[in-house]
This record gives C-alpha cells, structure tokens and sequence, in this order.
C-alpha cells in the first residue's frame, strides 16, 4: 500500500519516506482555500504555495512583485483548506537573500501567521548559511535549483538551466550542500533530464521536477497552469488536465445570456 494512503497527515518525514519506497511524490501550487480543499480532497501530498501567485493569481510579468504580506494571506488560507496534505510556502525574494538574521525572522514569521509546514527557498550555496540558520530552528526548508524565477534579471530568460558542464556541475554540488544543510526536499526546475535524474540518483533526499523529466522522486505544476486556466501559457513540459479557461468563459457567456432574456431566475430559483 502507498505511503500517502495510511497517514492522517503528509509530513516531511511522509516525503522521505516516499523516496525510500520508490513512491512518486505530488505536488501542485495552490492560493485559494477552496482550491486547497478540493486538491487535498483529491490525495495531493504536497499544496505549494508558490509566488507564483504574482503571475496567475496578480497578473505581474514575475514573481518579484509579492511581498511576505501577500505570501502570508495565500498561504494561511491553502492551510485552513488542506487537512491532509503537506503545506508548502514560499519566501519571497527579498525576504532570505540578506543575513542569516533577516532570512531567520521572515522564515518564523511565515510559519507564525500562516500555519503552513514548511518554505521553500531558491538558491544554493550562496544561501546556504541562512538556510542552515532557519533549520536549525526547527523549520523545515524545501530547495529549489535549476530555473530560479526570483532570479529571472540575473538570468534574462526563462529557458532551461544547466546545459552547460560548468552550471550542471554547480547544480549538483548546491544539490548535495542543500541536503547536507538539512533540507528535506529539491525542486528542481527546467533542467535536463539526464541531469535532474543523476543528482535524484545521487540524493537521500528526494526531488521534484518541473520540467526536469521523469527521474526525479516527484512533479509539480502551478495549478492554473495543469488546469488549462493559463490561456497562452504552454510550454513543452506542461500537461493540461482541463481546459478551464474555455469552460469559463462558455459558462459566463450562458449565465449573461440568461440573465439578459429574463432566464435567471426562473420560479423554481427564487424565494
């Protein structure tokens, strides 16, 4: 019997354990209490409360914009939705690439007024002590390597990371920096799966992939995105299991269509 089915409760440890019995672990990003209770409904393990409710759920180009307030309002919400699954969230950029201290103080922050389990933190050994500091704490800390989108200007481009010796080789010492730090997890987006396979094969700790192939421990999407509620976005690595966009707007069309001939309501809908 799968790991996921026989705990009240995803925790780290659940996730751990996962990859010790070869089991895939799920992932997908959540913002909204009734999209958390419905995910949680369905056995997701793991709810993310990605910034990148900057772009679907705020409409900005990056996930730069969303501040620590913002990240906080998402999250506490997702964490009154989900009774099951692991909750994830988040610190924004700003909030941890300063000192230790600071990193510290957003991190307990966080987890005080959101109730989420555990952050998620871009960023390798240039980070690294600052993770270390918030572990430390008793804070669970969650990586994430490959295409960082906090650090889009630095980069210019969203396109895959690590395809070149020298990045991949990066990737694969701050992968093993990572989980010696004491994280429990690694996102690892948009690198190549030849890669993203050899540092899973070579971690204790498991991975999960966003555009990274399938040897990672696990997958993610952003939610809008699996649910086709992203009109144009499309790109290789993304399954769409719906298409939302079009379903709205077909029902939104129908319910003005109705209100406007006198439809809705009709006896049966009113007092």
């Amino acid at each position: 019997m799968s790991v996921h089915k026989v705990i009240k409760r995803v925790t780290t440890n659940t996730i751990l354990s996962m990859k010790t019995n070869g089991e895939k672990v799920t992932m997908l990003t959540a913002y909204d209490f009734s999209t958390a209770k419905a995910l949680d409904e369905a056995g997701i393990d793991v709810l993310l409360i990605g910034d990148s409710a900057a772009n679907v759920f705020a409409g900005y180009e990056t996930t730069l914009p969303i501040t620590l307030d913002n990240m906080i309002y998402h999250a506490s919400a997702v964490a009154r939705g989900a009774k099951r699954a692991l909750v994830l969230a988040d610190l924004p950029f700003g909030e941890y690439q300063g000192t230790a201290e600071d990193a510290f103080k957003a991190a307990v922050r966080m987890m005080k007024e959101s109730g989420v389990h555990a952050l998620k933190l871009e960023g390798g050994i240039e980070i690294i002590d600052n993770i270390k500091k918030i572990i430390d704490a008793g804070i669970p800390v969650c990586g994430h390597l490959g295409l960082t989108p906090q650090s889009i200007n630095k980069f210019g481009t969203f396109s895959v990371r690590a395809q070149e010796e020298a990045e991949a080789e990066k990737l694969k010492s701050d992968a093993l920096a990572l989980q010696q730090a004491g994280c429990f997890a690694i996102v690892l987006e948009k690198i190549p799966a030849k890669l993203a396979r050899e540092v899973s094969e070579s971690l204790n700790i498991p991975t999960v992939g966003i555009g990274a192939g399938n040897g990672c421990d696990g997958q993610v999407l952003v939610v809008n995105d699996m649910l086709g509620f992203t009109k144009d976005f499309k790109p290789k690595f993304l399954r769409q299991y719906m298409k939302m966009y079009e379903n709205v707007v077909e029902a939104a069309s129908q319910y003005a269509a109705d209100v406007k001939s006198g439809n809705y309501p009709n006896e049966s809908e009113q007092y």
